[in-house]
């Protein structure tokens, strides 16, 4: 029987900087400090909650990754409940070590231990290896989350309107009863004036 290296417990507020530099490519535009900052409130938020929780996955004494885990429903509209394993990341050096399936377990375990009866997770589209390992373990495509810049995605409605909507948001029938309205006027006055 083999023993395995890989241990998972709570997140502890030291672990916010190590953290940090895991999950950079996923927490908001900063520098590291305030990265690190942002992860110590929620490393706090979820020590205090029974339905959060932030696990660390050690291999041999060293952070090898992390997950964080909520408990949430399957979406806003659909109220079943659901385990939401967010961010299982692996530090590169930990990979193929077994790390990744602790972290998933222990999503598992805390769904098993709440009653819920579904876990689910996200992997970015770009991550092939993320993709496939959350496949093997039967994680299948539910929706694709897309995420874009409020600013983008007005530019984009907005070059996509009508062209008469984008000049001042008139209806086009506005516009030509407008225009009518205008020639009737126009014409009124050389009327009165022969007549």
């Amino acid at each position: 029987m083999t023993r395995s290296l890989v241990t998972l417990r709570c997140a502890m507020p030291s672990d916010a900087s190590r953290l940090a530099e895991l999950w950079a490519e996923v927490l908001r535009r900063g520098d590291h400090e305030e990265q690190a900052a942002d992860l110590l409130s929620i490393i706090e938020r979820a020590a205090g909650a029974t339905d959060e929780r932030v696990v660390v996955a050690e291999y041999d004494g060293e952070v090898a990754g992390a997950v964080h885990l909520c408990v949430t429903t399957m979406t806003p509209l659909n109220l079943e409940p659901a385990v939401l394993a967010v961010s299982p990341h692996v530090f590169p050096d930990f990979r193929r070590h077994g790390v990744g399936r602790a972290l998933m377990d222990s999503a598992v375990s805390f769904a098993e231990d709440l009653g819920i009866g579904h876990v689910a997770t996200a992997a970015a589209s770009g991550s092939r290896d993320a993709n496939r390992f959350m496949a093997r373990l039967s994680l299948g495509p539910q929706a694709v989350l897309r995420v874009a810049t409020t600013h983008a995605v007005r530019s984009k409605l907005t070059a996509q309107r009508p062209s008469a909507q984008r000049a001042g948001g008139r209806q086009l029938t506005q516009v030509l009863a407008a225009r009518r309205s205008m020639r009737k006027n126009q014409a009124s006055p050389v009327g009165d004036a022969q007549g």
